[in-house]
């Protein structure tokens, strides 16, 4: 009986340690939002608009938060939009600046 509790208990502890909360993402979530940074990034550095700017990308639960600074709007709006095409994305949060 104490066998079967101690599997029970090492079973829902190995659940609950991978699962997400609103502040933590499980560890799939964390690989899928490593992916969609990194793809992401790829598609910055192909475009020539905006591959030579310093522009931050973090991805939480399939939401990317875009930051950091660009010439102009043109620029903002298509850092925005390649990151919201890319696969696995379900929104952007751009809170990039444009100097002045």
């Amino acid at each position: 009986m104490k066998k079967y509790f101690m599997t029970a208990v090492c079973g829902l502890l190995l659940i609950t340690s991978c699962s997400s909360t609103s502040k933590k993402e499980s560890t799939g979530q964390y690989v899928d939002s490593s992916v969609i940074t990194s793809k992401v990034k790829s598609s910055f550095m192909k475009d020539k608009l905006i591959k030579s700017f310093d522009i931050n990308i973090v991805t939480f639960k399939e939401v990317v938060q875009l930051s950091g600074f660009v010439d102009n709007d043109k620029q903002k709006e298509k850092a925005y939009k390649l990151a919201k095409n890319t696969a696995g994305v379900k929104d952007v949060i751009n809170n990039i600046e444009v100097k002045e």
